[in-house]
């Protein structure tokens, strides 16, 4: 995939609540393991929504939990690190509103550290062999990590985003290959 990358007040316009922002990590242990295992470049992602006026960046963080936080200031700290996917299919976009309202709902949970063990071990040699696929979305438990929280905001509003993945199993590189998405930029 060729890389477009664009200064965030170039872009923030073009920008829509309900985007998808998935990271690419420089450095860092935690977010290449991530990378690794879910075969993807990405290691988090996060949802695009406007709140009075400002573009947040709506996510669950270890250590944070979730949160709203300037878009802005988050790619401050990582430019060229956030890429911007948009939904595909413009029928799909009547239910932004009520992904991003789902996300800022979320707000203040606990991040979902069993959720990475439990996906993790998905990916120890020989345990899928005995694990069946998680598919059901209604079976979704425990407190959500980033590409978790993300895929059931938009399962929330109508929107599957990974079909025939149960949200709890979800990665960021599952969100990146959906069909449901089309890259749109790189932020810097």
């Amino acid at each position: 995939m060729q890389r477009q990358i664009i200064a965030y007040e170039q872009a923030r316009p073009d920008i829509m609540g309900g985007d998808l922002l998935l990271f690419r990590p420089k450095r860092g242990l935690f977010g290449r393991l991530i990378c690794v295992a879910g075969r993807t470049e990405y290691s988090h992602a996060a949802m695009a929504g406007w709140w009075n006026g400002r573009l947040m960046c709506l996510e669950t963080l270890q250590g944070h939990g979730g949160r709203a936080v300037l878009l802005s200031s988050q790619v401050a700290r990582h430019p060229g690190q956030w890429d911007v996917y948009t939904i595909r299919q413009r029928r799909s976009w009547a239910m932004r509103p009520a992904a991003v309202d789902a996300m800022i709902a979320q707000t203040g949970i606990e991040y979902g550290w069993r959720g990475v063990f439990r996906v993790a071990l998905y990916h120890l040699p020989f345990v899928r062999f005995f694990v069946r696929p998680k598919t059901d979305d209604d079976k979704n438990g425990s407190d959500p990590v980033c590409s978790h929280l993300v895929s059931g905001a938009y399962r929330k509003s109508g929107f599957d985003a990974v079909p025939n993945l149960e949200d709890a199993v979800t990665e960021p590189g599952d969100l990146a290959r959906s069909l449901a998405f089309r890259y749109q930029f790189t932020l810097a």
